[in-house]
């Protein structure tokens, strides 16, 4: 139970971008606002220059849409993370803090996301799912064959093309880790384990 009374009846809340994990800004929300961001899933803030409620992008159409909502451990303090749409400052930058809010490698996770969702509803027409409907072997053989494929070009082709079938092959390889019931994400502890100075080759 979020503890309004601590601080005259507001309790700050820190956006954060899902996605990203950057934060975006920082607000103030009451009982009332509070209430309309979990019936609405856009954030919404008391304003205490205009002493009412406001909810972000009510005016320039840039939500803010709630993906979760955790409280502090003194239940005083919230962390919202969202997906935001366009920039989140009124000055027109992504972040009260004048930050870019990318991070590219974390569309791996999205990718990863995405084929997992194509892997629980198998929808017709659909390359991914005709994917999974080969089964292991022929996954498996894509994974290599795109890997040659960068390697040639690597070596005797050009790097748009490299950067090309790498893309190919990174995108087969999570088909083949989700069938087997893995994600990208184990790929990345693995390699984390390795980057520790007691990791001893197998």
């Amino acid at each position: 139970m979020m503890d309004f009374d601590k601080m005259n009846g507001l309790i700050p809340a820190i956006i954060q971008d899902n996605t990203t994990s950057k934060v975006l800004m920082l607000g103030y929300m009451n009982k009332e606002a509070y209430d309309k961001t979990l019936e609405t899933g856009k954030v919404t803030f008391f304003s205490r220059t205009k002493n009412r409620l406001w909810t972000k992008g009510e005016e320039s159409g840039n939500f803010l849409h709630v993906v979760s909502i955790q409280s502090d451990c003194d239940d005083d303090t919230l962390l919202i993370k969202v997906d935001p749409v366009g920039p989140v400052c009124h000055t027109g930058t992504d972040t009260c803090w004048g930050e870019k809010n990318e991070e590219d490698i974390l569309f791996l996770k999205q990718l990863q996301d995405f084929i997992v969702k194509r892997h629980e509803e198998m929808p017709e027409n659909s390359y991914t799912t005709s994917l999974f409907e080969s089964g292991i072997n022929r996954m498996a053989q894509k994974v290599g064959e795109e890997a040659v494929e960068m390697i040639i070009e690597a070596t005797n082709g050009t790097d748009e093309r490299m950067i090309y079938e790498g893309s190919d092959m990174i995108y087969h390889l999570i088909v083949m880790l989700t069938s087997k019931g893995y994600r990208i994400e184990d790929l990345v502890r693995e390699l984390k384990v390795r980057h520790s100075d007691s990791w001893k080759k197998h």
